[in-house]
């Protein structure tokens, strides 16, 4: 191998022990344990890919529970995360699996490695690749764009993405207008809230292509989508002091014969709340 690990003489395993500062003994000798178990599958494999980490998870199956061993896989991240900045191994094969599937977490990657059918478990974990879609480019300018100009811009990324996951799983949509996608991707949904959320699309869209070419015509907002999400917020309830009162009377009398600060207990939290 080119990388500097496995080394023989093991003595990664024990400085990066020593550079946690565990003041545990049981949790020095736990990590000693899982380092050493898997690079005795490494340095048998002789090669540090998807098949070493599937048969370190085959064997310490037999040893442990699975959610043991799930919980151990941390010990495995961090220990790779320091080979890899230390120069000690030239790739993490975790973290490419994370970024070939577009994923940010570890665990589902081990989850998958640990089933019956890793590969299947891992296509299911695949996620279209961020702005990867025929309109990804442009959203994506628009987000830069946005946040170059000082704006937190979090919240219609997330609708840039939502769409652009559509436009990849569908396409088909490519050669179609814009507002064709924009049809079809409302029709996924029939909810209030998603007819707001076409809405802000469209007019997110139409001031980006107004941007482009500022002959385009102006669209014109349609304010109903809001107002129908607007009537499902629950709306705010004043109570009367005759109210208050009544609820008051009510605590103090609560029935609770075997708790008998209950009653003095509710009413005093309706005072101070």
């Amino acid at each position: 191998m080119t990388s500097r690990w496995p080394d023989p003489d093991r003595a990664r395993i024990g400085s990066y022990v020593a550079s946690l500062d565990l003041r545990n003994l049981k949790s020095r000798t736990c990590y000693r344990q899982v380092l050493h178990s898997f690079q005795d599958i490494v340095e048998r494999h002789e090669v540090l890919d998807q098949q070493a980490l599937q048969a370190w998870l085959r064997e310490l199956a037999t040893r442990w529970a699975t959610s043991t061993l799930l919980h151990r896989t941390r010990i495995i991240d961090r220990f790779l995360d320091y080979l890899l900045v230390t120069g000690a191994i030239d790739h993490n094969p975790v973290e490419a699996l994370r970024e070939a599937c577009h994923i940010k977490q570890c665990m589902p990657i081990w989850r998958a490695l640990i089933s019956r059918s890793p590969e299947q478990a891992l296509a299911k974990l695949r996620q279209p690749k961020p702005f990867g879609s025929v309109l990804g480019e442009v959203m994506a300018e628009h987000v830069a764009m946005m946040r170059r100009r000082g704006y937190k811009y979090t919240s219609q990324p997330e609708r840039f993405l939502q769409f652009d996951r559509f436009l990849q799983l569908n396409p088909q949509l490519e050669t179609q207008p814009l507002s064709v996608m924009i049809d079809q991707w409302a029709a996924t949904k029939g909810t209030r809230n998603h007819a707001y959320e076409r809405e802000n699309l469209e007019r997110i869209f139409a001031k980006i292509l107004r941007r482009r070419d500022p002959s385009a015509p102006r669209r014109r907002p349609d304010p109903r989508p809001r107002k129908e999400v607007a009537r499902q917020w629950r709306k705010p309830h004043i109570y009367s002091p005759a109210d208050v009162r009544r609820m008051l009377d009510i605590a103090r009398s609560y029935p609770s014969p075997r708790a008998t600060l209950r009653p003095l207990s509710i009413y005093t939290m309706l005072l101070l709340a």
